[in-house]
């Protein structure tokens, strides 16, 4: 079951006798758990029909008998189990062999779940070869929370913007998905800053991205990418110089660069596919007619193969950011001067064969 799945039932009201809610993508799994205790727990009194427990910390039989309590003036009790992957960790084959680990004890529950009670076990990894995730896959009740796919931000941005009344076109998204991704709880976060800056239902767009998130702006981006096009070093060291921020090690304008440069590669592989420049644009994440234009113009400077080991700059880069102890401005100035030496050495070559 998906996250949206879960979060459909709970708005309905139809909510089942158990949920297993997985997953490394922390944001997800909390706004499951919000949605199904809200639903579990509307119309009655909370404080007498609501238990929350820690794995590790309280017995499952415990547990098992919160779950079987009956609900005081109220229709459903609410028994919700935090970091169920330590009763995954503290058990052993022994305890598989005699059925006596705590999984297996509420997979025995699994099997004859009571009605009026709504459990929720919430973990960020249970082991698929457990007989609980198994019940749990069988059955439907197992709620996969994995983090996203980093093409499926850009969507989850504009939702999550239009469902905040604060549009934002998808470029951006995906702009502000390569700035302050992929964790959906700094996307979140950042959602709502945008929002309250640009105002009650005003669209979300690249200035305030730029004033809210990191200072960087799509035009400076550009002007990155066109100065190592046109293979002047000086020309993109003083553009970084002028967006880097020491703060942020420089991750925000890599990933605008990133974002900038995958545009250029959707477009161009688009294109030679037969694509038109508008359909073209589009798959690159483009939907403006003059931003079409200006991306058309822009991949005219630029081969895939020249594209291709622009991203492996980038990748290269990143991981460098990341887990190196050299100063960021050096790893990027390092970057620029690697992306101009390439340029030339194509430009050589082109120059012989021609």
């Amino acid at each position: 079951m998906t996250p949206n799945a879960a979060l459909a039932e709970a708005k309905k009201g139809a909510l089942r006798p158990l949920y297993v809610v997985a997953g490394e993508e922390r944001y997800l799994r909390d706004q499951v758990v919000a949605a199904i205790r809200a639903a579990a727990l509307g119309g009655g009194i909370a404080a007498f029909n609501e238990d929350t427990f820690t794995a590790g910390e309280a017995d499952v039989e415990r547990v098992i008998a919160a779950a079987r309590t009956v609900p005081m003036m109220a229709p459903r009790r609410f028994v919700l189990v935090r970091s169920v992957e330590r009763w995954d960790a503290g058990a052993s084959d022994d305890d598989d062999r005699k059925s006596g680990s705590p999984l297996d004890r509420l997979a025995e529950y699994a099997a004859s779940p009571i009605d009026g009670t709504c459990m929720v076990l919430v973990g960020q990894k249970i082991d698929g070869r457990r007989k609980l995730a198994g019940v749990a896959k069988k059955q439907g009740f197992l709620v996969a929370c994995d983090p996203l796919d980093q093409r499926d931000l850009g969507p989850w941005i504009v939702d999550r913007c239009k469902e905040r009344g604060s549009p934002i076109d998808r470029d951006v998204a995906d702009l502000l998905a390569e700035i302050a991704g992929p964790e959906l709880a700094v996307l979140a976060d950042a959602i709502e800053r945008l929002a309250l800056y640009s105002g009650e239902g005003r669209p979300i767009d690249e200035q305030a991205v730029a004033e809210c998130v990191a200072r960087v702006r799509t035009a400076d981006t550009w002007e990155l990418v066109g100065a190592v096009s046109a293979r002047d070093l000086k020309k993109a060291l003083i553009a970084l110089a002028d967006v880097y921020d020491p703060r942020d090690r420089g991750l925000p304008l890599l990933g605008a660069l990133a974002w900038s440069v995958r545009q250029i590669a959707r477009f161009v592989a688009a294109q030679s596919a037969g694509a038109s420049v508008d359909e073209a644009a589009k798959r690159a994440g483009v939907f403006q007619p003059f931003r079409a234009r200006e991306l058309a113009s822009r991949a005219r400077a630029f081969r895939p193969k020249e594209i291709e080991r622009w991203l492996l700059v980038l990748a290269e880069t990143d991981v460098a950011l990341k887990s190196s102890r050299r100063p960021a401005d050096a790893i990027l100035e390092e970057m620029l001067t690697r992306l101009c030496k390439a340029q030339a050495r194509d430009a050589r070559a082109a120059a012989r064969s021609a």
